[in-house]
C-alpha cells in the first residue's frame, strides 16, 4: 500500500501516524491494513473514571449545600472524564471504534452535568459504534442521559413532549423535510412512557398511549421500537447517515454517486461495519480530490500533536481552557445538532491560536485564553477569571519519549507524515529555510504551517 494512502487512512479512521509505523503497514495490501483496524477495534475499553468521592457525597442528609457539593463534584469529574477520553484517544489500541465514538457523540449529541449518566451514555456509544444501527438507535432511546436531555421523561398521554420524536427524525435518522409534523406528534406519542431512573430505563405503561398511529404512511398500535423500525424502513435514513459519514470520513463536499453506493450496502442490514469496510476499501475514498480537504477538528488537532509531541498538562483547568478557545470541548457539544464541523472549526481567533498551538505546547510560551466560567460561579470568581487572561499552559513534554520517536528517521519522513507533499511553492520554499539536522525544531515548525491543520 502506498505511503500517502496509509498516512489518508489513519489521518480518517484515527489522528495521524508515526514514520516508523508508516514503514511497517507499507508492507501490507490495502485490504490487510483495514482488516488489522477492523480486528484492532473488536475490544471496548470504557471511559470511566474514579466516582467514589461522588457517592460518599450522595450518602449525605438531603440539603442545599449538599446539592451544591453534588454539582460541583460532577463538573470535576466531567473535566476528568474529558481528559481521561483524550489519553485514550492518544494511547488507542482500538482506533477505528474510537474514530467512530467520536463520530457519533456529534449525532446522537446529549450532554449532562452528571457524571455516571455520561459514562454510561460513552459506553452505549462505544460498545455500537461499529455494530448494528438498528440496536444503536434502539439502545441509545432508551439511554437515561438521552431520555433527560429531550425531556422524554415529560413525555406523557396526557400531554405529548415532542422534542425526542422530533431529533430522532430531523437529527438522528432522516433529516429535515422527509417527514410532517403529523409524523412528529404521532411518533410522539409512541414514545409516551418511555423514561428512566438516574440509571436505569423505565416503561412507564400508565403514562404510554396504547391507541392507534398513523406514521410515515403506516397505521397501527405503534411504540417507540415501531417507530425506529419504521424510520429503518425509509430508504432516505440510509442515504441521510450514509452522507454524514461521507462528508465525515472521506470529503465534506458531497458526491451523490458514492453516497448511494454507500446507502445501498449500509440499507441491506444496516451493519456500520460493512458500511466503513466499504468506504475503506473502495478505490474513490484513495483519489487525491479527498486527501488533504479536511479541516482538522481540534479533537484531531490535539491528539494528532499529542502523538507527535508527547505532552500534558500540569492542571486539567488549562487544557479546559484550551478546549473552550478551540471551539470543541469534549462532553460539552453546543447544541443537539452538535458542532458543524469542517469551515465552521476557523475564524480569526481560532486560525491564529491552532497555528501557534504546537510551539506554545512545546516551549512553554505564554498564549491568551478567554476562561471558562460555569453558571455556578459566584461573581467574585467569575470577574477574577475575567480579568485574567493571559496564561501559560503550563505543559510537561516527555522529551526522551519525543526522541525515542525520531530514532532513524529524517526531515523528508515527518515532513511526509506531517503535512504531505502536495504543498504549494510557497510552503515549498519556506520548507527549504528550516534547518533539517534539527528534527525537533522541524517538526514544530511544520506543525505550526496551515497545511498541517488539514487532513
Amino acid at each position: 500500500m502506498k505511503n500517502k494512502h496509509i498516512i489518508h487512512l489513519y489521518n480518517r479512521v484515527g489522528f495521524g501516524i508515526l514514520p516508523q509505523n508508516l514503514d511497517k503497514l507499507s508492507r501490507f495490501s490495502m485490504k490487510e491494513n483495514v482488516n488489522y483496524l477492523f480486528k484492532k477495534s473488536k475490544t471496548i475499553t470504557p471511559i470511566i473514571v474514579d466516582t467514589s468521592k461522588l457517592e460518599n457525597i450522595k450518602s449525605l442528609d438531603k440539603n442545599d449545600e449538599k446539592k451544591r457539593m453534588l454539582q460541583k463534584e460532577n463538573r470535576r469529574l466531567l473535566a476528568n472524564l474529558n481528559s481521561e477520553w483524550y489519553y485514550q484517544l492518544n494511547h488507542s489500541t482500538e482506533l477505528l471504534r474510537d474514530k467512530m465514538t467520536l463520530f457519533w457523540a456529534n449525532h446522537f449529541v446529549c450532554a449532562e452535568n452528571d457524571v455516571l449518566q455520561t459514562q454510561q451514555y460513552l459506553l452505549v456509544l462505544k460498545k455500537n459504534a461499529l455494530g448494528n444501527f438498528r440496536d444503536f438507535v434502539l439502545e441509545i432511546s432508551k439511554t437515561p442521559m438521552m431520555i433527560k436531555y429531550l425531556n422524554n421523561q415529560q413525555n406523557r398521554k396526557e400531554n405529548p413532549n415532542e422534542n425526542y420524536a422530533r431529533e430522532l427524525m430531523e437529527l438522528f435518522t432522516l433529516g429535515n423535510g422527509h417527514y410532517t409534523e403529523t409524523d412528529i406528534k404521532e411518533s410522539a406519542r409512541a414514545f409516551t412512557g418511555w423514561s428512566s431512573n438516574k440509571t436505569t430505563f423505565i416503561f412507564r405503561a400508565k403514562h404510554h398511549d396504547f391507541g392507534s398511529k398513523t406514521f410515515l404512511g403506516k397505521t397501527g398500535t405503534f411504540n417507540g421500537t415501531d417507530i425506529i423500525d419504521i424510520i429503518l424502513e425509509q430508504p432516505q435514513c440510509a442515504l441521510f447517515i450514509s452522507k454524514k459519514i461521507y462528508k465525515e470520513f472521506v470529503n465534506p463536499t458531497p458526491n451523490q454517486e458514492h453516497i448511494t453506493q454507500m446507502a445501498n450496502v449500509f440499507r441491506k442490514n444496516y451493519d456500520i461495519s460493512d458500511l466503513m469496510e466499504f468506504v475503506l476499501t473502495s478505490d474513490w475514498f484513495y483519489e487525491d480530490k479527498n486527501i488533504g480537504v479536511k479541516i482538522k477538528s481540534p479533537v484531531e488537532l490535539l491528539v494528532g500533536i499529542q502523538k507527535v509531541i508527547p505532552y500534558t498538562f500540569n492542571k486539567t483547568k488549562y487544557f479546559q481552557y484550551l478546549q473552550f478557545n478551540l471551539g470543541q470541548k469534549l462532553l460539552y457539544p453546543p447544541n443537539v445538532a452538535g458542532w458543524p464541523g469542517n469551515k465552521q472549526w476557523i475564524d480569526a481567533n481560532t486560525i491564529m491560536l491552532r497555528l501557534k498551538l504546537t510551539s506554545t505546547i512545546a516551549q512553554q510560551k505564554e498564549i491568551e485564553l478567554e476562561p471558562e466560567v460555569a453558571f455556578e460561579d459566584d461573581f467574585e470568581t467569575f470577574n477574577k477569571r475575567k480579568n485574567n487572561k493571559n496564561k501559560l499552559l503550563f505543559t510537561t513534554v516527555d522529551w526522551q519519549e519525543f526522541n525515542q520517536q525520531i530514532k532513524n528517521t529524517n526531515a523528508t519522513d515527518w515532513q511526509e507524515v506531517l503535512i504531505g507533499s502536495s504543498l504549494n511553492q510557497n510552503t515549498v520554499d519556506f520548507i527549504k529555510k528550516i534547518n533539517t539536522n534539527n528534527i525537533k525544531e522541524f517538526c514544530i515548525a511544520l506543525m505550526s504551517l496551515p497545511e498541517y491543520q488539514m487532513c
